[in-house]
């Protein structure tokens, strides 16, 4: 298995090379998951965090995750784009796949969905560099998540950062910078699949 955080600082250690900040739009999950990543590469990278998430169970949820990543982005000092919610995308890429457990496929097809948009956002508004929060998560596939990123560099013709943002204390980082912000921290991943394991 790849080491993703060890090639994420590959990547950077040879930007500071060549004196060099490229623009990176940063896939975000949510506003806590997000605070130790923005933390770690905005001193590397020109950062804007596209907030996209059409498999969040309800509108309610999507909109208080949507605020506090907003207040979030403007206390950290990076931009933000919030992408409308559009739970239809989730359904139809989730379509006969409602019974699989948490973490099968019905998550793979997940993660390509959110991707896929943010590398094509990525392409049509040039970014350099685009990446995903969810690495950060004990409970998520860095190398899944990777392997889809990696195919959608080939695809869109922008560059995907490897990660593996839980690594060197990122997780235990984003729970103590989520208490710093007083940041709405949920109990499960967003979609009414994961919500019914976490009642």
């Amino acid at each position: 298995m790849e080491n993703y955080n060890r090639e994420m600082e590959r990547v950077i250690t040879e930007l500071k090379r060549q004196g060099e900040k490229p623009t990176l739009l940063l896939h975000s999950c949510c506003a806590p998951c997000s605070s130790s990543c923005i933390e770690r590469l905005k001193d590397h990278f020109e950062i804007t965090v596209y907030y996209y998430n059409p498999n969040i169970d309800s509108l309610e949820e999507f909109t208080k995750r949507a605020e506090e990543q907003a207040r979030l982005c403007a206390v950290m000092g990076v931009e933000c784009i919030i992408e409308d919610y559009d739970k239809q995308s989730f359904y139809k890429a989730s379509k006969g796949l409602e019974d699989v457990p948490e973490g099968g496929l019905r998550c793979t097809e997940c993660f390509t969905l959110r991707l896929s948009k943010t590398a094509q956002i990525a392409k049509e508004k040039g970014f350099e560099y685009f990446t995903t929060t969810l690495t950060i998560s004990p409970l998520k596939d860095a190398e899944r998540l990777n392997v889809i990123g990696k195919s959608l560099e080939q695809k869109h013709g922008v560059k995907f950062l490897p990660s593996d943002f839980k690594k060197r204390g990122g997780y235990q980082r984003s729970i103590e910078l989520s208490r710093e912000y007083n940041l709405y921290r949920q109990n499960y991943c967003g979609c009414e699949f994961s919500k019914s394991l976490n009642p």
